[in-house]
């Protein structure tokens, strides 16, 4: 029995990279690259796929640090308080 393959993600962009040009068939690449030819098919779906979130996700992580960063500010502004509050009421 044969062990399975493992690819890299450098080696499986590669290749779906190929595949979006359309220079060659998925015959054609999976011959050069010795895989089989669904293997290229999946791939090339899967970075149409992520492709969207390239573009959607730098805005949205952003507007979600934003807003990160606000709420912990707000936090060590609250915390520096009640420090203050407490270290009064030790030295008393």
């Amino acid at each position: 029995m044969t062990k399975r393959r493992s690819f890299s993600d450098k080696f499986k962009a590669t290749v779906a990279l190929e595949a979006l040009r359309g220079d060659k068939t998925a015959q054609e690449i999976a011959a050069k690259h010795k895989i089989h030819p669904t293997q290229v098919t999946t791939w090339k779906r899967q970075a149409i796929d992520g492709l969207t979130g390239v573009f959607s996700d730098k805005a949205r992580k952003a507007e979600d640090n934003e807003a990160e960063v606000k709420e912990l500010h707000a936090k060590i502004g609250k915390l520096a308080v009640e420090n203050d509050f407490l270290s009064q009421g030790l030295k008393r």
